[in-house]
């Protein structure tokens, strides 16, 4: 129970443990644990593949833990939660609960496609989460969450130029330690989290989580004929995490294993929910009503399971480490992504005008991805210490896609909804590297690093199209086989100006490896997307100042990359193709800061501030099928020359406030949040109606914490989005102006127990 464990009752539980020392001693300890208690605690990251100070690494990273990050992640949120809580960081999705699509510094992936690569590598333990469907894993018993901002392939790998998420789950250890939560919120959600970990002998532990969320249907869909209450909207999701650690005198053995299982609805598109010729939401809107014509068919189905072994020998002067790791996912999920019900040419639709039906699946039947790294470390005394190692990845994945005929009976399944075009998509990725890290201790003062990396990268693509749903030929083969090696770099360096502020710079090269996208249900081409590099320069300012109760982090940063890979989605069509700009330049600055403002009050405060812009005069996309473009259109392609990148804010800015009072037998506490992130436009051109506002939440989480015996009780209410604030955070844009909504405000309460 963190806040008691930082509050004055603490210090009155070290009083009674200790009060057989003389009055004099007892003062001076209890003096100096009240100090402590006034005072930031050191964050520790593992950004660079070791234990350190996050104040001491020349790396622009930012921490997520503790009491935020539950908070955050109240109300049976995603991973999608993180979205504007650090600075530039974005995350959204147009599946919902799964696909996240991360954006850092301005630099993301739109692609919807089930194969997409993206510039923001997630890795969970240690393991690289590659498959967008991956990425979804839920957050539950976690230790810590690390942004790290900047190319990071020296370390890395593959598919880091932009940044890297990093989630570290609580490991087993030989202490007794087990928590069970249970929450009840708005629509009838009931959420459940746990976990309990061990000592099994002298040398093996062992730590078991589980979560399990629900939440019943409860979005009506009126659409004249298709009438039915509590349609959308649910979900019931599972998952586990089961670990054991050995850990010898000189070696250390962990097993991580780890299940999901989603039962759910798709996010809720809605035709026309974008008043056309301005951003407004239509008046007409309500959040628990749609008008499908194809809801009872929609569901999203996810089974994702791996298996992680990590190995480490300490040999005294040097540290071998071994990483192993398996994912596999499956899913299929079938929407209504017209978001209406008819047609125009049926004379039977709405809402608004609905130019044709749109109902779609997409399907991963088969999926394994496996990695091995091994990495020899060197613990010296002296002034030089180095990382150096071997990567290598594997992955084979199968695509499905499918439309479906709204409007014509399909005897088979007894209702509408024939099945109309079918395509599968076949690709296997083989890729290795080989890596180094070298630091340098140059003085007391100065202390350097220098990073290489060689990676190989290689792709077998192969396309097929049975049959097609827009009078094209049924029968299309395509196939691609790109691939590409190149040498990253960086070089940092960190001067201790003081024992309290470093000042810390950093250059870098990134890679993005080439990509394919081959989903030709829709169009006719398999597009591939040649390699992308980004040379990056930082430098910053880390300081802890006012005695240890405040923190200032800052940094200022420049990218150009040099043949972005962008996927220009949608257009007129329902496809999605791959191209290159030849330059994209990005610029700003980003603010960390915590504080302790009394005994009983902390906050913080971070802000950052990204400015990108597309460079390519020759660069032009297909537009929108019934929107108002803004940009120069030229054969009826929009010139994107000048542009900013999609769900690429300028302004990220949030705040936390932590207030603990003690009471009789235990301690009173309200945490509160704010976030804000400024206009994004939601493609690659800019048009009126797909420019998102901006979008400010607040959510509040408050209750009581008391000792009870062996355990620790917490009982407290909480609300996201307090303000009910719901702006367009998403659109399509190939029929009418469908768009997709921000969560709405929830109202919960928990009640939470942890063992000793």
């Amino acid at each position: 129970m963190k806040a008691i464990k930082r509050s004055t009752l603490a210090v009155l539980v070290n009083a009674a443990l200790f009060s057989t020392v003389a009055s004099t001693s007892f003062t001076s300890h209890a003096e100096e644990q009240e100090a402590k208690s006034n005072q930031l605690e050191v964050i520790q990251v593992t950004a660079r593949k070791r234990v350190e100070n996050a104040q001491e690494v020349p790396v622009s990273v930012s921490a997520l833990q503790g009491d935020g990050l539950d908070a955050y992640s109240s109300a049976g949120m995603d991973i999608r939660f993180m979205n504007a809580k650090i600075p530039s960081l974005s995350v959204e999705s147009s599946f919902g609960r799964t696909f996240p699509r991360f954006y850092v510094r301005g630099l993301g992936n739109t692609d919807f496609d089930l194969n997409a690569s993206q510039p923001v590598s997630l890795v969970v333990d240690e393991i690289v989460q590659e498959n967008p469907i991956l990425k979804g894993f839920p957050v539950f018993d976690i230790e810590r969450i690390e942004v790290l901002r900047g190319p990071q392939g020296t370390l890395f790998g593959r598919n880091t130029p932009a940044g890297l998420v990093k989630f570290d789950s609580v490991k087993p250890s030989q202490e007794f330690d087990a928590y069970s939560a249970v929450s009840y919120g708005s629509k009838g959600s009931v959420d459940f989290e746990g976990a309990v970990g061990t000592g099994l002998t002298d040398k093996l532990s062992t730590r078991v989580s589980l979560l399990i969320q629900d939440r019943p249907d409860y979005i009506d869909v009126k659409a004249p004929g298709f009438e039915k209450e509590d349609s959308l909207g649910g979900y019931n999701e599972k998952a586990a995490r089961v670990q054991f650690l050995y850990e010898g005198d000189d070696f250390t053995g962990l097993l991580n294993y780890h299940k999901r299982d989603l039962d759910g609805r798709p996010i809720a598109f809605r035709a026309n929910l974008i008043e056309k010729g301005t951003n407004n939401i239509n008046p007409l809107y309500d959040n628990d009503v749609v008008y499908h014509d194809a809801a009872s068919r929609s569901t999203q189905q996810v089974n994702t399971q791996g298996l992680s072994l990590k190995l480490e020998w300490d040999l005294k002067e040097h540290t071998v480490t071994s990483i192993t790791g398996w994912e596999s996912a499956e899913i299929y999920s079938r929407a209504d992504v017209d978001g209406g019900y008819g047609a125009s040419f049926i004379g039977f639709q709405g809402p608004g005008f609905i130019p044709f039906p749109s109902e779609t699946a997409d399907a991963i039947p088969e999926h394994d991805q496996y990695t091995q790294e091994l990495r020899l470390s060197s613990n010296f005394s002296g002034d030089m210490n180095y990382q150096v190692g071997v990567f290598l990845y594997e992955e084979d994945l199968i695509i499905e896609s499918f439309s479906y005929d709204t409007l014509t009976w399909d005897a088979t399944a007894n209702n509408y909804g024939l099945q109309n075009g079918y395509a599968v998509q076949d690709q296997s990725t083989s890729a290795w590297a080989l890596f180094g890290s070298f630091d340098y201790t140059v003085s007391d003062e100065l202390k350097v690093t220098a990073g290489l990396r060689y990676s190989n990268d290689e792709k077998e693509f192969y396309a097929k199209r049975t049959k097609s749903p827009v009078g094209a030929a049924d029968f299309l083969e395509g196939s691609a086989n790109p691939d590409d090696s190149h040498v990253s770099w960086d070089l940092s360096a960190t001067y201790k100006y003081t024992d309290d502020i470093n000042l810390f710079a950093r250059i870098a090269n990134g890679f993005r490896a080439p990509s394919v996208q081959g989903r030709i249900l829709f169009g006719d081409e398999v597009t591939v997307a040649k390699s992308e590099t980004t040379n990056s320069i930082e430098a910053g300012i880390k300081s802890d100042v006012l005695d240890g109760q405040g923190r200032v982090n800052a940094t200022v940063f420049y990218y150009q990359m040099n043949d972005q890979q962008l996927t220009a989605v949608g257009g007129d069509a329902n496809f999605n193709r791959l191209i290159n700009a030849d330059k994209t330049t990005g610029y700003g600055i980003e603010l960390d800061s915590e504080w302790v403002l009394t005994d009983e009050l902390n906050a913080t405060f971070n802000l950052s501030y990204n400015k990108t812009e597309l460079n390519d005069k020759d660069l032009a996309v297909q537009v929108c099928a019934q929107c108002t473009v803004t940009n120069k259109v030229e054969n009826g392609l929009a010139v994107l020359d000048g542009n900013s990148l999609p769900h690429a804010p300028e302004w990220i800015a949030n705040a936390t406030l932590r207030y603990t009072k003690e009471l009789e037998g235990g301690d009173f506490f309200v945490y509160s949040d704010v976030s804000y992130r400024s206009e994004i436009d939601f493609f690659l051109y800019e048009a009126v109606e797909f420019k998102g506002e901006a979008l400010f939440e607040a959510g509040v989480r408050a209750g009581y914490q008391w000792l009870a015996g062996d355990n620790e009780y917490e009982a407290s209410v909480f609300v996201r989005n307090l303000f009910d604030e719901q702006v367009v955070i998403g659109g399509v844009d190939f029929n009418n102006n469908t768009g997709m909504l921000n969560e709405e405000r929830y109202i919960g309460a928990e009640f939470k127990v942890r063992f000793f």
